[in-house]
């Protein structure tokens, strides 16, 4: 399945299609042409005709195909059906992210499609886990990536006008930002991590509408500038966010900025984010923590709330970690 900013096909024909040839592996071509195309193939779909779905875009191609999977009445068998990926967007974060647990040096642009081709010939899948995200209108959605309110869902949508540029748009959208540095009220918790691997359903906590439990941690700030939960290395390939996840560690990885930082400040934190450095940075404002649930309550009447990049409902929203649930060709 191809997407992206136009250059998927090209780049496939180019770099991939020989691979595949060489390696002996036949393979279906899918173009789609529509937002939510990939979402409403797969849920339609007859798997059984295919050992895999290989997706060659940026994320967003990657969190249709996961959602249309989890829309299926078989979900449960639909969602193990392997799944690869192919670096061909403005946003290839899962994609470094294989790069990066690999072992392989980080690359980027071309030469990550070529790393990224050679490990999905080797077509070894490993679990992958997905990170189920309750919103106040009752949709739930399913989360390879990331969830993102603040200054990172900002830059996320708003360097889109910069996508012709690549990857660099990014880049650009960050100092466009800081110009403007925003703070966010809300409220963010958590329950303990000790015991959360025992579920006796599905969704093993309290929805979103309920209070918020009594063994549960509420964070004491509520005034934020970022509020960042990772389940992959990066968020972008040259933005190392978390870089002691893993693909099914069964965590999310949850940072946030306290509102106070200086626009100096934040900017150094995210240049040592793109090495992956951030935690060793020394910044006061920057929380870490591993949990396994979250819910946050935005307070401002005004925001932007991303999961893997794309806008979702703004309002209050609960997420949880599935360890496994899903299966990613990782070489």
């Amino acid at each position: 399945m191809h997407s992206g900013r136009g250059q998927a096909l090209s780049l496939f024909v180019g770099h991939v299609q020989h691979m595949l040839t060489e390696a002996s592996v036949p393979h279906t071509l899918l173009i789609t042409e529509r937002q939510n195309h990939a979402r409403d193939l797969v849920r339609e779909a007859d798997l059984s005709q295919w050992d895999a779905l290989v997706i060659m875009s940026g994320d967003g191609l990657l969190f249709e195909v996961v959602n249309g999977l989890m829309e299926r009445e078989d979900w449960e068998q639909a969602i193990q059906i392997p799944l690869g990926v192919l670096p061909g967007g403005s946003g290839n974060a899962l994609a470094a992210s294989i790069l990066h647990y690999s072992g392989s040096q980080p690359v980027s642009s071309e030469e990550l499609l070529v790393s990224c081709g050679f490990l999905l010939c080797r077509g070894l899948p490993s679990p992958l886990d997905l990170v189920s995200v309750s919103l106040a209108s009752g949709t739930r959605l399913f989360s390879f990536l990331s969830l993102a309110w603040g200054f990172v869902a900002d830059v996320d949508i708003e360097s889109e006008k910069y996508r012709y540029v690549g990857t660099a748009r990014f880049t650009v959208g960050t100092l466009v930002r800081l110009a403007s540095l925003r703070v966010y009220e809300g409220r963010l918790a958590s329950p303990p991590p000790h015991g959360l691997g025992i579920c006796s359903s599905f969704f093993c906590h309290p929805p979103a509408e309920q209070p918020v439990p009594s063994n549960w941690t509420v964070v004491k700030e509520e005034n934020f500038v970022l509020v960042l939960a990772m389940y992959q290395s990066h968020l972008a390939e040259d933005f190392m966010a978390a870089p002691e996840a893993a693909a099914d560690d069964g965590l999310i990885h949850l940072y946030y900025v306290r509102a106070g930082i200086s626009r100096a400040a934040l900017l150094r934190l995210f240049l040592a984010m793109e090495k992956g450095a951030h935690l060793s940075a020394g910044c006061p404002h920057l929380v870490y923590s591993k949990v396994r649930a979250l819910r946050l309550e935005p307070l401002s009447p005004k925001g932007v709330i991303t999961v893997d990049g794309e806008v979702v409902e703004y309002g209050p929203l609960q997420a949880q970690v599935h360890r496994g649930l899903a299966r990613l060709i990782m070489g």
